[in-house]
């Protein structure tokens, strides 16, 4: 006779439990995580050019949006009672607070930025469905490896139901920033020559 044994189901967490083990010292102070879907997730190590990129696209966009929004860069955002992701970056509502009382929750949240050198899966699927369930209706994945902007729009319940590819050459505006022109290339990390 034939058995199959019973399917295993992960436990999930929520949020209040999430910062409940951080308040106990379950995490090493340097270990950075975050909570997805319900699972804590081990972030993976920044590259040199993951770092470059991130740098430059922060820089740029704090000029950018100077009064008009607050860039936040690695900071926590509350997608619900199952996520609290850390962004590379998120472009949210300016608050009078300065957010000491909640993180920016979907409402809030104008643009997240995502910087992918080892990471580009998981932010394009795994991210990618979490931000879409959300609601969040800018999403952009930076490629540093292909030199590249994925960019995710009409959330849906499973995803985004749009993933446009641009390349390094190309500009972007933000949707909630219409008039602004982003360059591409000027997030990337730029092309360093290599002489003899």
């Amino acid at each position: 006779m034939l058995t199959t044994e019973p399917a295993f189901t992960l436990r999930k967490w929520t949020v209040k439990e999430y910062h409940k083990l951080g308040e106990m010292g379950f995490f090493h102070p340097e270990e950075r995580v975050e909570l997805l879907l319900g699972n804590i997730i081990k972030m993976s190590a920044k590259g040199t050019a993951h770092t470059s990129a991130l740098g430059r696209t922060d820089r740029l966009l704090q000029s950018l949006f100077a009064n008009l929004a607050w860039v936040r860069m690695q900071d926590p955002i509350a997608l619900d009672d199952n996520s609290e992701p850390e962004p590379d970056i998120a472009v949210v509502r300016i608050d009078p607070f300065d957010y000491a009382t909640h993180h920016p929750t979907p409402s809030e949240v104008y643009l997240i930025i995502e910087v992918a050198d080892s990471s580009l899966t998981f932010d394009r699927e795994i991210k990618a469905k979490a931000y879409g369930r959300s609601g969040i209706a800018d999403y952009w994945v930076l490629n540093v490896n292909e030199r590249q902007l994925h960019v995710f729009r009409e959330p849906a319940e499973n995803g985004y139901q749009s993933e446009v590819i641009i390349g390094e050459t190309a500009s972007i505006s933000p949707l909630e920033f219409p008039a602004f022109n982003i360059a591409i290339q000027a997030m990337l990390p730029p092309l360093v020559s290599v002489s003899n």
